[in-house]
């Protein structure tokens, strides 16, 4: 009776021990998981620094066509490079958004307060690696498009205006904890205009900051 005793209590201890380790991991692959919502600077990087394009020879018409497209596209950025979000209209938001498909970018899933644009503590971590991607020699001195978006809840106008605040707030962030060039920095907010996922409208994957290199050095500065 009592080896049986003995070998029920093993058992028992035995069971406890497992489900406490299958729970520990359980726990650790879950944080895992929200961390891993964070970037690294490495990653920022090689997301957003240009590849460098090989020299070829070709037709004479070839090359001036993509630099006369280089050229007004390098003339727009510079317009509206320090220009406060609120101002850009309809038309010149659009026109961003033509420019920057082509363009090295990222997209930050960075949470903000309900309600707010105050960015939420978690987010910190993948804020703070953009401020020094954006410090690097590799990307100092470029022209930097961040683009606020919304979920598909709430009204057109108020989404509008929200993503416009907590793009603000990014930029604001950089400017006072990286010193980073506010002019280089162009502020733009979409609302719920250009979800990343349009078959979840409500998913989390919509409220993000999309940051784009422009790579306009010749104009910016130095």
């Amino acid at each position: 009776m009592s080896q049986s005793s003995g070998t029920k209590t093993a058992t028992v201890i035995l069971s406890i021990v497992t489900l406490g380790a299958a729970l520990a991991l359980g726990t650790g692959t879950a944080l895992a998981q929200v961390k891993d919502k964070n970037v690294s600077e490495d990653q920022i990087l090689r997301a957003l620094v240009p590849e460098k394009k090989p020299l070829t020879r070709g037709l004479s018409t070839g090359p001036q066509q993509v630099d006369q497209a280089a050229v007004a596209q390098g003339q727009f950025v510079q317009k509206i490079r320090g220009r406060a979000t609120r101002s850009l209209s309809f038309a010149e938001r659009e026109e961003i958004a033509d420019i920057v498909k082509d363009k090295p970018k990222i997209d930050l899933e960075i949470n903000f307060e309900y309600n707010s644009a105050e960015i939420s503590p978690k987010s910190l971590e993948s804020v703070q690696a953009l401020g020094r991607a954006l410090s690097s020699p590799d990307l100092k001195g470029s022209t930097f498009v961040v683009a606020g978006h919304t979920d598909a809840a709430g009204a057109e106008a108020y989404n509008q205006e929200l993503s416009e605040r907590r793009a603000d707030a990014i930029k604001r962030y950089l400017v006072d904890k990286y010193g980073i060039n506010g002019t280089d920095l162009v502020t733009v907010g979409y609302g719920k205009s250009k979800l990343k996922d349009p078959a979840q409208p409500m998913a989390e994957t919509n409220r993000r900051v999309q940051v784009v290199n422009m790579e306009n050095k010749a104009t910016a500065s130095k």
